[in-house]
């Protein structure tokens, strides 16, 4: 295993792109330690402390620590990836940008300037209303040192400033580094919360939280753990083989053709995207429900209420958002007629189907099938960290909430525990940290070096 390691750094580009990535990341960190100007970042971080286990500490999650220190980068990418999702879907449903996508690389090019100009105009909304929300913050402590509208100002063009050089950095990363950029600033936000998150599992078996039972819970965590982590393993490598068969052609005086192989359709194509899609999406209420005219409005406040974690309408959302995006995200990455295209170009056909429609259809009803299934998993993925930290509030539910007031406490309340040891954030760790040794495992069998996993067949020349 060190000597696969090793080569890596004997490849000058797959070096340079390994280390151009760990700097990105660097900076990335960086960041994290520079605040806001003129906030109290230190009541900010107690505020967020004591509410570890609400809406914030989800929205905390995946701007990776920088919202809880109110940090230069405490928006994240949440908005460039909120401003992804707006033109996909507009590419969907919007005829111009659909022709535009179809242009090829300068359609694309324009289509994503146009992100980054939508990004730039979520941010200045976001960080307008944290700086109203931390003008008018009612915690009983004073969260800005100096109040005024300069106040405002510096904090919208400061957040605002950083969430464009993130996406920047996550731009960098994806074309000269290894792996998808802004899931690896995620990624990176997560790990270096862990320490955090054991510390707190330390603290809580030594203050005897759950009385006799500590030991016993702790061991149950862990061994959920890996047992969680064992099955999104699992999962993101499972595959539905296609059969293809190529018939025997004569290209000039050879004989070509004649093989057979497959068409891998993973179980989840899309990876993390669609819960990290559903996430964002949801984290924009979430942003807006700590804000004063949120709590003085009594609809606004309910409605807030009923979309915080843990609660039956924010779960119902969450699960729908990811089927959602599950499906949505592997259409714009799996095109069926492509595929039946390019085989039929090339003389494949699936046995037993026929080649053009009757492929493109065989291969999306397949697709569709094992998509639902994906999604499924992510939900089931998705609802751990519910049980782990608030629970699901099922004594809420109308008519039937009665039913559910004597379940365990640990199924309403949770068990208080760290976001960082929750289904989503190990399928983000797992599923990016995955997708990454794959990416270099391929750079280094292009260039004839053996990969990291044992199932690697293609062998280079050095391998032998």
């Amino acid at each position: 295993m060190f000597e696969k390691f090793a080569n890596i750094f004997k490849i000058p580009d797959l070096r340079n792109r390994v280390l151009f990535m760990l700097g990105m990341l660097a900076i990335y960190r960086l960041g994290a330690f520079i605040p806001t100007p003129g906030v109290n970042w230190h009541v900010i971080e107690q505020f967020f402390n004591s509410n570890s286990g609400s809406s914030l500490g989800l929205v905390d999650l995946f701007s990776g620590g920088n919202l809880r220190r109110m940090t230069i980068f405490a928006l994240g990418i949440m908005p460039y990836i909120t401003a992804s999702i707006i033109f996909q879907l507009l590419t969907v449903v919007y005829e111009p940008l659909k022709k535009m996508q179809n242009e090829g690389e300068m359609g694309r090019k324009k289509i994503t300037q146009w992100t980054r100009y939508m990004t730039v105009i979520l941010g200045v909304v976001q960080s307008t209303a944290i700086a109203l929300a931390l003008l008018h913050g009612s915690t009983g402590q004073q969260l800005v040192l100096d109040p005024g509208i300069g106040f405002v100002l510096m904090t919208i063009l400061t957040l605002t400033t950083g969430t464009t050089f993130v996406m920047w950095l996550g731009e960098q990363i994806t074309e000269r580094g290894i792996g998808n950029g802004m899931s690896l600033l995620i990624f990176a936000g997560i790990i270096v919360g862990l320490p955090a998150g054991i510390a707190d599992i330390v603290n809580t078996a030594r203050d005897h939280k759950f009385g006799a039972f500590t030991v016993p819970a702790l061991i149950l965590l862990v061994a959920g753990m890996v047992a969680v982590v064992a099955f999104i393993v699992f999962v993101e490598r499972s595959e539905r083989r296609i059969p293809v068969q190529y018939a025997k052609r004569i290209v000039g005086r050879r004989l070509m053709g004649g093989q057979s192989t497959h068409l891998p359709l993973r179980v989840n194509s899309g990876g993390v995207m669609p819960i990290i899609f559903a996430a964002s999406v949801l984290s924009a209420p979430l942003l807006f429900s700590h804000a004063a005219f949120v709590r003085n409005s009594s609809v606004l406040n309910s409605i807030a209420t009923a979309l915080a974690p843990g609660e039956p309408w924010y779960e119902f959302l969450y699960f729908a958002s990811i089927i959602f995006f599950a499906y949505f995200y592997i259409s714009i990455v799996f095109r069926p007629d492509d595929i039946a295209d390019n085989m039929r170009k090339y003389g494949g056909f699936i046995p037993g189907i026929r080649p053009g429609k009757r492929t493109s259809d065989f291969v999306n009803d397949i697709l569709t099938r094992i998509t639902l299934i994906g999604a499924i998993y992510l939900c089931i993925v998705a609802i751990i960290p519910q049980f782990l930290i608030t629970g699901i509030h099922l004594n809420h539910l109308p008519l039937i909430g009665s039913w559910f007031e004597h379940a365990p406490l640990w199924v309403t309340n949770g068990l208080g525990f760290s976001f960082y040891f929750g289904g989503t954030s190990l399928l983000i760790v797992v599923g990016v940290a995955m997708d990454t040794v794959n990416q270099i495992e391929s750079q280094l069998i292009m260039r004839h070096y053996e990969g990291f996993s044992p199932r690697s067949r293609t062998r280079g020349r050095r391998a032998w």
